[in-house]
């Protein structure tokens, strides 16, 4: 027997909600890149890992609060917790191989195409497995053209997400990114359950395990959405972020996308340094070879040297 499959339980609440959290993922993870080009290399690594988690955790729990909002009308769904969070893993880690391999190789075509291809593979895995996760007194298919036609949203997707991870510097180009990105995201998924159609198996068949959504899902998605808020924080707190962003992105304009001019102040890594390297650093470009600042060589011969007599 065919199931009817609904995908809007609650109506637009779990799509909205899902773009929502999509969308701050995406902010969250492009302004932590977006920290690395302005910052110590030495936190580069710290940073692109915290960006791959915030758009890993911001898809996941996208996927998971439109999940909230299916059903099948002739049968109960459970998930299995195993599979959910294995999920959430894969997410976190495709994501983070895309972002590190721009992130330390730059956004040139192939490089961008070679990442963009394994975290969009990554993110229709991430969905899938979802799916696979969830069980219920009956089997689902899936349409092959719809599924090729998800995994071809989500490389696309993948792909101009870390274009934009490397190339948007300020906070209005960075939200819009962001923006369109849950628009993707949010696609990718939609169109993943339209290839979906349930064939219910009958009542006498048996019990599936597993647990409901609302004993399963509300709980694990605190821990994604406390993660969010919490590197939201950060970022919104980082004193580089907040103060010398500006003062980078428009020398960047300033110079045509080339080396950005320098500031009239301090460049901002420069203010942000401990003291001992503001100090060990002013010696060595004030005075070369160590010598004491203000300090000048005396003129004509060292009072040690050997006189010669003139003749």
């Amino acid at each position: 027997m065919e199931g009817t499959v609904d995908g809007f339980r609650y109506g637009a609440v779990t799509p909205v909600a899902a773009y929502l959290m999509a969308c701050l993922g995406g902010a969250l993870g492009l302004r932590c890149i977006v920290r690395t080009l302005l910052g110590s290399p030495s936190h580069k690594p710290g940073w692109l890992a915290l960006g791959a988690a915030s758009i890993g955790s911001g898809i996941w729990t996208m996927h998971f609060i439109a999940m909230i909002g299916f059903k099948v009308e002739e049968t109960r769904v459970r998930y299995d917790a195993g599979l959910t969070v294995l999920s959430l893993a894969v997410a976190i880690v495709v994501v983070g191989i895309g972002v590190f391999i721009v992130g330390y190789r730059g956004a040139d075509r192939t490089t961008l195409g070679t990442a963009g291809v394994i975290t969009g593979l990554g993110v229709a895995a991430m969905h899938y497995l979802g799916m696979a996760a969830m069980h219920i007194n009956g089997d689902f298919r899936y349409d092959p053209l719809v599924v090729a036609l998800s995994v071809a949203i989500a490389v696309v997707a993948a792909t101009a997400a870390l274009w934009a991870a490397v190339s948007v510097r300020g906070f209005l180009t960075s939200l819009g990114a962001s923006l369109i990105m849950g628009v993707a995201v949010s696609g990718m998924h939609y169109t993943g359950m339209a290839a979906v159609s349930v064939h219910v198996h009958d009542s006498g068949n048996g019990t599936w395990a597993g647990d409901s959504p609302t004993s399963l899902l509300l709980p694990m998605l605190l821990g994604p959405v406390i993660f969010l808020v919490l590197a939201g924080v950060v970022v919104m707190f980082d004193p580089l972020l907040v103060l010398g962003d500006g003062d980078w992105s428009r020398g960047t304009r300033s110079s045509g996308g080339g080396v950005p001019d320098a500031p009239a102040g301090p460049p901002p890594a420069a203010q942000h340094r401990s003291l001992f390297d503001a100090v060990t650093g002013s010696v060595r470009r004030d005075v070369p070879g160590g010598s004491a600042p203000g300090h000048r060589p005396p003129r004509g011969p060292h009072p040690d040297a050997p006189r010669t007599r003139g003749r």
